[in-house]
């Protein structure tokens, strides 16, 4: 008789340890140093995401990859849950057979993405890129942003010559000359800019929002909806600080993003950064996507309203 009751006390102590673990649950984010995101990294430095994730009983990994296809790659092999990008290869991942939800914004910044040329550069306006090297990341929004200029310019992909340059390595290739110029996102836009090394030839303004957004795996999202709503009250927060403060902002997250306070505090101004999907927003993204589509970047179609939803958005009550 006392061995069978301490058989079902062990199998009742077990279980219990068994459900504890199974409801802590742990959210693999897969995030990127640049001020696009700078809202999630305030809210990490500052504790905003510890707390909110601790109040629904939840834990969370942070690894960080240098662009959107390789934050695509991650969730692909399956090594995290969260991936936080602009729009377009969000909406590649989607189109290739991932099966995510865009959950979350993290605000817009038309000023935020430029074509840049070395200061002394003969290129004035974007006509000017016929018969030269222009850089930028394929697969990025930064290809989407030239398209739109090479358009209005009147020009086509053929004028110019085509680099495919990982953002890390487009200041370098700016200060040697092995390029004529490089369609680049903050920080490296006012890190080139702001020291007198490059200026702007155009950039988004009127053309282009620069939408950010962070994508859940469905599965993931379905079976703990309150962890997502914990990480947008989070960047609410981290959004909320920085409007706030673009000063004390900029000094807390220059490590970060490795440019000086001064430089960050110019980054900051050409941002609106805010967790919710404003119409424009939705209607921005879509445009996106109609982009992708008709140029061949992705072969099939992506429906926006099954893409985007704003349901976590309304349960974090922001």
């Amino acid at each position: 008789m006392k061995k069978l009751v301490f058989t079902f006390l062990t199998l009742a102590i077990f279980a219990l340890g068994d459900h504890d673990h199974g409801s802590k649950a742990e959210l693999r984010i897969g995030a990127q140093p640049y001020p696009l995101y700078a809202p999630i990294w305030a809210a990490k430095e500052l504790g905003y995401l510890d707390e909110e994730f601790n109040k629904v009983g939840a834990t969370y990994t942070w690894n960080v990859f240098g662009n959107g296809p390789l934050v695509n790659e991650g969730v692909r092999g399956g090594s995290i849950d969260l991936g936080m990008m602009a729009d377009l290869p969000a909406i590649i991942a989607r189109s290739v057979g991932l099966d995510i939800v865009v959950f979350a914004n993290f605000g817009i910044g038309e000023k935020a993405l430029a074509l840049i040329a070395p200061i002394d550069s003969p290129i004035k306006e974007v006509k000017d890129i016929k018969g030269k090297k222009i850089a930028y990341g394929k697969g990025t929004y930064a290809q989407h942003l030239l398209a739109l200029l090479v358009n209005n310019a009147g020009l086509k992909n053929s004028d110019f010559e085509h680099v495919n340059l990982a953002a890390g390595d487009i200041p370098a290739a700016i200060r040697t000359k092995q390029i004529d110029g490089a369609v680049i996102w903050e920080q490296y836009i006012s890190l080139l800019v702001v020291p007198g090394e490059a200026r702007v030839v155009a950039d988004g303004t009127g053309i282009k929002l620069g939408n950010n957004i962070s994508y859940i795996k469905r599965d993931f999202a379905a079976k703990h909806p309150e962890v997502l709503a914990a990480y947008i009250r989070a960047i609410e927060r981290g959004s909320q600080y920085i409007n706030g403060d673009n000063k004390a902002a900029a000094k807390l997250l220059s490590p970060t993003f490795k440019v000086t306070s001064d430089v960050l505090e110019k980054v900051f101004s050409h941002f609106e950064y805010y967790a919710k999907f404003l119409p424009r927003d939705i209607k921005e993204i879509e445009t996106v996507k109609n982009y992708v589509l008709k140029e061949g970047l992705i072969k099939k179609d992506v429906d926006i309203k099954t893409f985007i939803t704003t349901k976590y958005i309304e349960a974090a009550g922001i």
